[in-house]
């Protein structure tokens, strides 16, 4: 069983920075697939940025791509990073952690429906 916990969210104004993280406890199998998704007020939650536990590999949607950076800490208390840049009014929603043992061909899916463990979410709200 995997246990995710987010921190970071706040306000800040356009062209401003914040940085989300995403504990990691538990069953924290390394062929784990980590993504960063999104939730606005009538909207449908959308995928952020993804990244292979192991391997690294990202994924970044088109909207966020260039302004927002995924990492990950695999020390003792493992820790999954969202690092957001030139944020805008638009980027202003609920960020949810999530986690997945879902791959295909070795690659992550980056759709909300492939990811069954997910975290409480962290507020961003990005004034003009």
């Amino acid at each position: 069983q995997v246990h995710l916990v987010e921190s970071g969210g706040g306000s800040v104004q356009a062209e401003g920075s914040l940085r989300l993280s995403c504990v990691v406890s538990g069953n924290t199998d390394t062929r784990y697939c980590m993504g960063w998704f999104r939730q606005a007020p009538g909207k449908e939650r959308e995928g952020v940025a993804i990244i292979h536990y192991a391997g690294g590999d990202t994924y970044y949607a088109t909207s966020v791509k260039g302004r927002f950076t995924a990492s990950r800490d695999k020390n003792v208390n493992t820790t999954v990073y969202l690092q957001m840049n030139s944020l805008k009014p638009e980027d202003t929603a609920m960020y949810y952690c999530a986690a997945s043992s879902f791959t295909y061909g070795g690659y992550c899916y980056a759709t909300a429906a492939r990811f069954p463990i997910w975290g409480q979410g962290t507020q961003v709200t990005v004034s003009s």
